[in-house]
């Protein structure tokens, strides 16, 4: 499925705080998760407590070691929502 992606202006707040070094891991692995959000080197899965919260299927990329994207799809549209550690999920 060819997916259209839009970032929340809470997830370029959360990005343009990282680190420079975080900033281009994101910037690296956004190249895989635009082709596809759920290949597995990303290891994209659902946050049960954030889905229950927010009342849709909320995922999580892996980016780096505790940096992670939370993410969710709607139709064809994949939303991201915050960059940041494992923090993000409280």
């Amino acid at each position: 499925m060819a997916y259209r992606y839009e970032a929340t202006e809470r997830f370029w707040h959360s990005f343009y705080a990282l680190s420079d070094s975080q900033k281009e891991s994101v910037r690296r692995v956004w190249k895989i998760f635009n082709l596809d959000p759920f290949d597995p080197s990303l290891g994209s899965h659902k946050i049960q407590r954030l889905s229950a919260h927010y009342g849709k299927t909320i995922y999580s990329m892996v980016v780096e070691d505790d940096l992670r994207v939370l993410f969710f799809i709607e139709a064809d549209v994949v939303k991201t929502l915050m960059v940041g550690t494992h923090d993000l999920y409280s």
